[in-house]
């Protein structure tokens, strides 16, 4: 079996246990329990979506605080969790984004008016994708064992594989029908990597205000 093979097979595994992976971080979610230094009545009457998303603007300004307190509220579990629980909403989120995106992509593949330039793009934005998919999977399982570097470095590494995507139509002066899905899957990961360096240095946001 030739390495290619192993790759493919390996991708195609990973892709097929995403339905199981929705399920446990559902289940995660619920049952997840918050940090001693967070109590169950601060949580309720603290937003710690918005703290977290103000914090994460603070340190950047690249960094959209709107976008990031909106994609968080669309999970109501997220309201009533701590830092690590919201960085894997923002995690499962961009898997599903893409997810969605690579159905996207297929469909788009599928278009036989398409010119050869945006297919060659495509292709290369599909095959980004699936690794982004497998790498965004590894990213989950390192923030619920705590590794937060690995899975810093690994969500970076999806963050770059958007941006190669979208600018491999800018190089072919092709008009990318991707650009909404490499915005939000960027800004999402860049959500939770926010997060995850907080988490790294032992950032309380509740503890902070």
């Amino acid at each position: 079996m030739t390495d290619n093979t192993k790759k493919r097979k390996m991708r195609l595994w990973h892709v097929s246990f995403l339905p199981f992976c929705f399920l446990f971080l559902i289940f995660f979610l619920f049952q997840f329990n918050p940090n001693d230094e967070i109590s169950a009545t601060s949580m309720l009457s603290v937003d710690i979506i918005n703290k977290t998303c103000k914090t994460c603007s603070d340190k950047s300004t690249v960094f959209n605080y709107t976008f990031c307190s909106a994609s968080l509220q669309e999970i109501p579990v997220s309201h009533m969790t701590n830092l690590q629980g919201l960085a894997i909403v923002a995690m499962e989120l961009a898997l599903q984004n893409a997810t969605n995106t690579l159905s996207i992509i297929k469909g788009l593949l599928n278009n036989k008016t398409l010119g050869p330039f945006s297919s060659a793009c495509l292709r290369d934005c599909s095959l980004l994708y699936s690794d982004g998919v497998v790498t965004l999977v590894d990213t989950i399982g390192a923030l619920l064992t705590g590794q937060y570097g690995n899975a810093g470095a690994w969500v970076s590494a999806v963050m770059e594989g958007t941006t190669t995507c979208e600018e491999g139509f800018q190089d072919m002066e092709e008009v990318s029908p991707l650009t909404k899905q490499n915005d939000s899957i960027f800004q999402l990961c860049d959500v939770a990597l926010c997060i995850m360096n907080l988490l790294d240095s032992n950032v309380y946001i509740l503890k902070s205000y």
